[in-house]
């Protein structure tokens, strides 16, 4: 009887840190990247976090299921896209996922960066960097970003940043 009450007492655990991991507000993105020989996907990221001033930098978490992940190894260069609270439409569009060769830009206006990736001028704004540094997390890998350029999108002035809650912290 008395393990019954310890499985009880762990799940309820269980569930209130899902909860409580849940409540962490984060914002939601649009990550552009290539592999480098000519193809270019975009992908939604919600775990996005400014890591430094000096130089600017953020860190950019991707689900180690991701073929992005080698991508990212391979070019170290990405555009991080800065969605506003109601740009419902890009959140579908990039929320869905692509697969390596499908056209995840059809569709959407795009203009290019410096280093040629999509940029989404429709976002709030975009981030464009060189990833300096990785590290595996148990399900992650956590990129480290150094800003190189920025500029700020057609909604910039119209719009607040989506900020997004999630009701259970132990999935998506």
């Amino acid at each position: 009887m008395a393990a019954e009450n310890n499985s009880d007492k762990s799940d309820a655990v269980d569930e209130n840190l899902a909860a409580v991991l849940g409540r962490i507000p984060s914002g939601l993105f649009i990550v552009t990247a290539s592999d480098g020989a000519g193809r270019e996907t975009g992908m939604l990221a919600s775990w996005v976090m400014q890591s430094g001033f000096d130089p600017p930098t953020v860190t950019v978490a991707v689900n180690r299921k991701r073929y992005l992940i080698d991508w990212l190894g391979q070019t170290k260069a990405m555009v991080l896209h800065v969605l506003g609270e109601n740009q419902n439409d890009l959140l579908k569009h990039f929320g869905r996922g692509f697969e390596p060769d499908e056209n995840a830009f059809e569709g959407l206006e795009i203009d290019r960066s410096a280093n040629g990736l999509p940029v989404l001028p429709q976002a709030l704004g975009h981030l464009e960097g060189q990833i300096i540094d990785s590290v595996d997390a148990p399900d992650h890998t956590i990129f480290l970003l150094k800003i190189t350029s920025g500029d700020k999108g057609t909604l910039f002035d119209d719009a607040s940043p989506f900020v997004h809650i999630r009701r259970h912290g132990l999935n998506y």
